[in-house]
């Protein structure tokens, strides 16, 4: 039996059935480039070279095994230096660092470290709510949280709870009282005006539905969200864990309508992490985060010392001008690429910097069987809603990607 087959094996008998993933066992990556096993057709494996447009959900944005990321892991945290002591244990200078440095970069005053992007919407919901009752005044469990229809914040509870698809949320009710999420059409701005209320706490959204199949809402929408939230007493929050931290063009999405759209808060994660680690973060102001006060909030993991110091370097190469001035331009010359192909399989072409969806049409026969077919070619994409996505390491070169 091949190692393949070994694995699949493994993982059907071992491991719940959550996602069906391509039929390769990855054993080496760097960059854009993953080696890995796949099976030929007499059953044994052989080896292969996958050019990587999926980056991981953007989680690795930075590539695989960034040489600057890999060295400061192995310098700092390969000599005995506590990788994990629980921050309601101790204090680290990691966290402290990182929390600065992505409090100056947002331009908001405090965070709250975690684990998963989910864990971020979530702490976001909490903190929201909070501020709704004791500063906002709504009464008890009255706080509602505006969402977008399609949108994609994770697979919790609250999430789903705050989800609309049904594959996802079926079988997992009740999800509370029906006003807790308040579900409007992205990108309208009319709906948003009507659906707060006096119980509003927040609207959150994404700046770009990625999940959805990269969805951009129209010119200014930002901005006027941020205002009309503004003039309600409505929390701002914006969802960057896909969108955020380069792989638009700019550092955060919705610098694209400049600093007025700037939000009340902000959620992270995947990026955040290097490629290597797992962190994500709450941030919003001073005021809104001392809600927090001792004991209604914690993670074990979440900001550990390690992952900070990970974050912190991530967030300097991935605010480096140049790379972000490439993203943009290096986008726009693959967007124009993809349109020049004639097919009657391609719909539409739309995107933002490096993060890139091709709508399907019909006579195209669904997602999946595009990107089977794309893996077979060694082109590692995104499955997305009726659409392929690209969202390659912002990294990656101009004549790697154009070529390929």
């Amino acid at each position: 039996m091949g190692k393949v087959s070994e694995v699949r094996e493994k993982l059907k008998k071992y491991v719940a059935p959550n996602y069906a993933p391509l039929p390769f066992v990855p054993y080496w990556a760097n960059g854009e480039w993953i080696r890995a096993f796949v099976e030929s057709a007499d059953g044994t494996d052989k080896q292969v070279r996958i050019l990587d447009l999926h980056s991981n959900y953007s989680a690795s944005n930075l590539g695989h095994n960034h040489p600057d990321i890999v060295t400061l892991k192995i310098r700092r945290f390969a000599n005995s230096r506590p990788a994990l002591i629980s921050r309601a244990a101790g204090m680290f200078e990691e966290v402290a660092d990182f929390s600065e440095k992505i409090s100056q970069l947002c331009g908001i005053e405090m965070g709250l470290p975690k684990n998963s992007g989910v864990e971020g919407f979530e702490v976001a919901v909490k903190i929201c709510r909070r501020w709704g009752y004791e500063v906002k005044g709504i009464k008890e469990d009255k706080a509602e949280i505006i969402v977008a229809i399609n949108n994609f914040h994770g697979r919790t509870l609250a999430a789903i709870a705050a989800s609309t698809n049904e594959e996802s949320r079926a079988g997992f009710g009740p999800f509370g009282p029906k006003r807790a999420f308040v579900k409007i059409h992205f990108g309208d701005i009319k709906a948003l005006e009507k659906a707060i209320t006096p119980n509003t706490a927040a609207f959150i959204v994404e700046p770009i539905q990625a999940e959805a199949g990269v969805i951009i809402p129209p010119d200014g929408y930002l901005l006027e969200a941020r205002r009309i939230c503004r003039k309600n007493n409505v929390q701002f929050v914006l969802d960057e864990v896909q969108t955020g931290l380069g792989r638009t063009g700019k550092l955060f999405a919705w610098q694209h309508e400049g600093e007025e759209a700037r939000p009340d808060g902000m959620i992270f994660g995947k990026a955040l992490g290097g490629g290597t680690n797992v962190i994500s973060l709450f941030i919003s102001s001073k005021e809104v985060m001392e809600l927090l006060r001792l004991g209604t909030e914690g993670s074990t993991f979440g900001g550990n010392p390690e992952a900070c110091a990970v974050a912190l370097l991530a967030l300097e190469l991935l605010s480096d001008p140049i790379l972000l001035e490439n993203v943009s331009t290096l986008g726009e010359e693959f967007m124009q690429a993809l349109r020049a192909i004639e097919s009657p399989y391609i719909k539409e072409v739309r995107g933002r910097g490096l993060l890139v969806a091709v709508e399907l049409t019909e006579e195209a026969g669904g997602a999946k069987h595009i990107w089977e077919e794309l893996f077979k070619e060694g082109i590692l994409a995104v499955k997305r809603e009726n659409a392929i996505g690209f969202s390659p390491p912002l990294i990656i070169a101009r004549d790697t990607l154009l070529v390929h």
